[in-house]
């Protein structure tokens, strides 16, 4: 997952000029700008990926003031831009100076000293994350970080101790309220000082709609979509019921969030093995094979960069490979949650990732490198359209290759000797979807939950009861024990105490598919559409390389219409997609109760 453009700030500027504006003068400001916040941007990249790889003190405080510099003249050439309001402008130019209104993740007011200490807050968060452990009765040589506990959840079925690394993992965030709160109310400051009703409606404003039809698109999408989720909850939680007991799981409520696999129940494909319909066993065991061939992290990388490549893309720099960081370091804490980088908004292209030789982290090392490619597919761009289409189109390519990681690609690696049998695919389709569309709600929810504190509608007393409230009313989980204000749940999620906003996963969850679609097609593939992988097939890593190119220089729709022929995001390309499956777990669920 990307690290996307960080905190902005705001100071107070005036204007000597006088007389009406013109489209040239307008075009000299945005020249003079977009190379001012390129150097800008630059130094605070660099320094943000220190801060992660390094984290102290010393470098919260380089982080967060190289950040401030950047962040006050982005925001100062913002107001700048206002001027230029009643101007008619050519496209390009027009587009610029929305985009540059919108650059702005958190919006500090006027005062110097609010803006310092915004930028020193949300540093001192993401660094709290990144340190965050949990030591089993105070005892420091059994302390767990985000990895131990990771892998417990994804492996063990006792749920005690679910519970206990569950419980204990959340025992992070409660010190990071605090400060959370202020960052909400000094960038609610800012974002009214900008013009608009708080930071979550900035975070709205950003996707070539009106914010209040954003959010309709969204509740559009999601009733496309929740039919299928609800039949795999329904099917999860009686397998669960059979696996733990009438005691632990319910009949016909929430799940507890314990017992899915993972410490947010974000994605349930750990369960698996447990869920798997009987005959459905591929025969292969990605993991497994991976540990067996010795697989080390370079190779994991050195994978998926192939798949790239495959397609017709350039290989990646070799200061990726000198400047990525792939296993965590034993000498110092670093922010392991993966990430790609652009730290120069050129070609010093690199991830950060703990990679663990899994299935999963092959998955998720297609991810990354999809944010690589696409990074520098538009370098060419100028520097404010250097972005995704919009930030859900930075999600989607990664993922939309690696639901090219089929067993085909799989035998074209070597990985395995054959494809299994058609038959087969319903349990592929089945963990694909414990992991796809679990995600789904979670991917909603997170900036459900952020803009309703930015609006005030949830306040610092109601935190933790209303971030229950939506996980229960779009996941259908509950929390494992009672769960009061003392807690502070929502930042036990690294998206939330990093302010990075959520909804981007929601969109690619949706986007990939019709990408994967419509890239099938073009590479022609005549398998059923879970089955196509387009590695190595030049004309659909030509109609990619031409939608990536496009950065943000155009509306996020006629990028979607580049890459999938049409202008509208679909949900229905996911119900497609598992149209067996959804079938298969409507008759398994026959009989037993649906919905929470």
């Amino acid at each position: 997952m990307r690290r996307f453009a960080l905190i902005l700030a705001f100071f107070s500027i005036t204007s000597c000029r006088t007389g009406a504006p013109t489209a040239e003068e307008a075009r000299k400001f945005l020249d003079g700008a977009e190379s001012d916040l390129l150097t800008r941007a630059n130094e605070a990249g660099r320094a943000a990926w220190v801060q992660s790889n390094f984290i102290t003190q010393d470098t919260e405080a380089i982080s967060a003031k190289a950040n401030e510099r950047s962040i006050v003249a982005t925001v100062k050439y913002a107001k700048e831009a206002a001027r230029f309001d009643n101007v008619q402008l050519p496209p390009d130019l027009a587009r610029k100076m929305k985009l540059l209104k919108l650059a702005l993740t958190l919006p500090a007011p006027s005062d110097p000293k609010e803006a310092e200490e915004m930028t020193r807050l949300a540093a001192g968060l993401e660094a709290a994350y990144g340190k965050g452990k949990y030591c089993p009765g105070g005892d420091e040589k059994k302390c767990m970080n985000i990895d131990d506990i990771t892998k417990i959840m994804a492996s063990s079925r006792d749920p005690k101790q679910l519970l206990d690394v569950w419980s204990g993992w959340h025992t992070i965030a409660p010190p990071m309220k605090k400060d959370f709160e202020r960052v909400v109310e000094i960038s609610n400051k800012g974002a009214k000082e900008l013009g608009f009703a708080n930071t979550g409606a900035i975070w709205r404003s950003q996707y070539d709609m009106p914010a209040d039809d954003f959010s309709k698109e969204l509740d559009r999408l999601w009733e496309q979509v929740k039919p299928l989720y609800v039949q795999l909850h329904a099917y999860t939680r009686w397998k669960l019921r059979e696996k733990y007991g009438k005691d632990v799981v319910p009949e016909n409520g929430p799940i507890p969030a314990h017992l899915l696999g993972n410490i947010w129940a974000q994605q349930w494909d750990n369960l698996y093995p447990m869920l798997a319909p009987a005959g459905a066993d591929p025969g292969y065991d990605l993991t497994a094979i991976l540990k067996q061939r010795k697989t080390g992290a370079m190779q994991m990388v050195k994978y998926g960069e192939g798949f790239f490549t495959s397609l017709g893309f350039d290989p990646l720099p070799e200061t990726f490979w000198q400047r990525s960081l792939f296993v965590r370091p034993r000498d110092r804490d670093v922010v392991c949650h993966a990430s790609a980088w652009d730290v120069d908004n050129d070609n010093d292209l690199r991830i950060k990732m703990c990679i663990d030789i899994t299935a999963d982290d092959f998955n998720t090392i297609h991810h990354e490198l999809g944010h690589n490619f696409y990074q520098r597919a538009y370098n060419k761009q100028p520097f404010l359209f250097r972005s995704g289409a919009n930030d859900g189109f930075h999600e989607a390519v990664g993922d939309t290759i690696a639901l090219s990681i089929t067993p085909d690609y799989l035998v074209k690696l070597g990985l395995i000797s054959k494809a299994p049998d058609p038959s087969k695919d319903l349990g592929l389709m089945l963990q694909r979807a414990l992991d796809k569309v679990a995600f789904l709600p979670f991917g909603l929810l997170i900036d459900q939950w952020r803009w309703k504190v930015f609006s005030g509608e949830i306040t610092p007393e109601q935190y933790n009861k209303a971030w229950w409230d939506l996980r229960l009313k779009y996941q259908g989980i509950a929390p494992p024990s009672p769960r009061g204000e003392e807690f502070f749940d929502a930042g036990a999620k690294y998206h939330v105490p990093a302010y990075v906003p959520y909804t981007r996963y929601f969109l690619a969850h949706i986007l990939q598919f019709q990408f994967h679609k419509a890239l099938s097609e073009t590479a022609g593939c005549k398998d059923t559409v879970n089955r196509c992988s387009i590695y190595g097939n030049k004309e659909a890593g030509q109609r990619l390389m031409e939608g990536l190119a496009m950065g943000q220089s155009k509306p996020w729709q006629d990028a979607l219409e580049k890459l999938a022929g049409t202008r509208q995001t679909d949900g229905n390309a996911v119900r497609a997609y598992f149209e067996p499956l959804e079938k298969w777990l409507i008759e398994q669920n026959k009989g037993k109760p649906t919905g929470w």
